[in-house]
């Protein structure tokens, strides 16, 4: 959950790109497209699963985010070897040093956001827990006008309004579809929890506009290599953050005795865990590559046009209740969400209608 502000930093694509090129840019946009959609229903539900099943280890559900973050290595050894052979003197990495240690206290930053949401979602359900999490555009645009000085429109302030009025309805009717063995309090401490994953998300984001300014500065072209090595950064950091939570709590030692009693059988607590792994994977890796091919706006757009999908997977495969509260909720989380995207397009194409009305009067 790291990586949706870009826009500003990408360089701009080629202006006639060779059918062959566009053609394999497309097909890496779609590759992305599906990463991002699989994890961004699959994530949630997956996660949900391990604690309804019989899994109690908070830690340990917050470590899985971002364990598979080795699979970026992949990623960045094959940059690397691209660029030895192109030229012998190639550098390892592309970022600077100074940049990847920015990283560091991000990093820190989403390994706590991780644990927040892994602790929230024990003590809720899926669908509740998606349309909290929702709210992290309202923080994101406090956050990104104080940070990085990000006007303030009408859609936006609508949609912060839309998302604080559908988080406003889902707590006065609170604990109504508690979990099994959930008591009240506890879904109270979930519901907390989990906006405040979404704050801290949503102050993440503007955060991390900033470092990928600075790594494109100095007349550097921001590629995706650049981008991978900073997530690998930070997802290694929250890795290691949630690794000492495990060790303090004894979860490694845990994890043998709760495989044993886990609901659907030993072999498949194990599955479980590494499918979570692999899921979010996907979800912060499709994230990264739709916002660097395409726009932060199709992220923010796939995102929000699946939450009612995770909301119908777990109502069929969780077994959850969808109260009309819920419903009342998601609409106006939808709306938010269309309310800030349709102002960020049309803020889009005005600049572009700008931009070509100003190049005859430049020639």
């Amino acid at each position: 959950m790291d990586v949706e502000a870009l826009k500003d930093t990408l360089p701009a694509p080629a202006t006639s790109p060779a059918p062959r090129a566009k053609g394999m840019h497309w097909l890496v946009v779609v590759i992305n497209c599906g990463m991002l959609t699989v994890g961004t229903t699959g994530g949630p539900l997956i996660t949900r699963l391990y604690y309804s099943k019989g899994g109690h280890r908070q830690w340990l559900s917050a470590w899985i985010e971002t364990a598979a973050w080795p699979l970026l290595l992949v990623i960045v050894v094959a940059s690397y070897i691209t660029r030895r052979g192109r030229d012998p003197s190639a550098p390892l990495l592309l970022t600077r040093p100074r940049i990847l240690l920015a990283a560091v206290p991000l990093g820190l930053a989403m390994g706590a956001d991780n644990f927040l949401y892994a602790f929230g979602l024990s003590y809720l359900p899926v669908s509740t827990s998606a349309i909290l999490i929702s709210t992290q555009l309202a923080f994101t645009v406090f956050f990104a006008f104080l940070i990085v000085r990000q006007r303030l429109t009408a859609s936006s302030l609508n949609a912060v309004a839309l998302l604080t009025i559908g988080a406003v309805v889902l707590g006065l009717h609170a604990s109504s579809d508690r979990p099994a063995g959930v008591s009240r309090g506890q879904y109270w401490l979930g519901f907390v929890l989990t906006l405040g994953a979404a704050a801290l998300y949503g102050l993440m984001l503007p955060l991390v506009e900033l470092t990928y300014k600075r790594a494109a500065g100095g007349g550097r072209v921001l590629t995706y290599a650049l981008v991978i090595e900073v997530q690998l950064v930070m997802s290694f950091v929250a890795t290691a953050f949630g690794t000492v939570g495990m060790v303090v709590n004894n979860d490694f030692q845990a994890i043998a005795r709760e495989a044993r009693a886990f609901e659907l059988g030993e072999a498949r607590y194990y599955t479980v865990l590494v499918w979570s792994a692999i899921l979010w994977q996907f979800y912060f890796l499709g994230s990264v590559g739709v916002i660097f091919c395409v726009h932060t706006l199709l992220t923010g757009i796939i995102i929000a046009a699946f939450i009612p999908v995770t909301e119908v997977l777990a109502v069929v495969f969780l077994h959850e209740k969808f109260s009309s509260e819920k419903a009342v909720a998601l609409v106006l989380s939808l709306w938010g969400l269309a309310s800030y995207s349709y102002g960020e397009y049309a803020a889009a194409q005005a600049s572009k209608k700008k931009a070509a009305s100003s190049e005859p009067q430049a020639s």
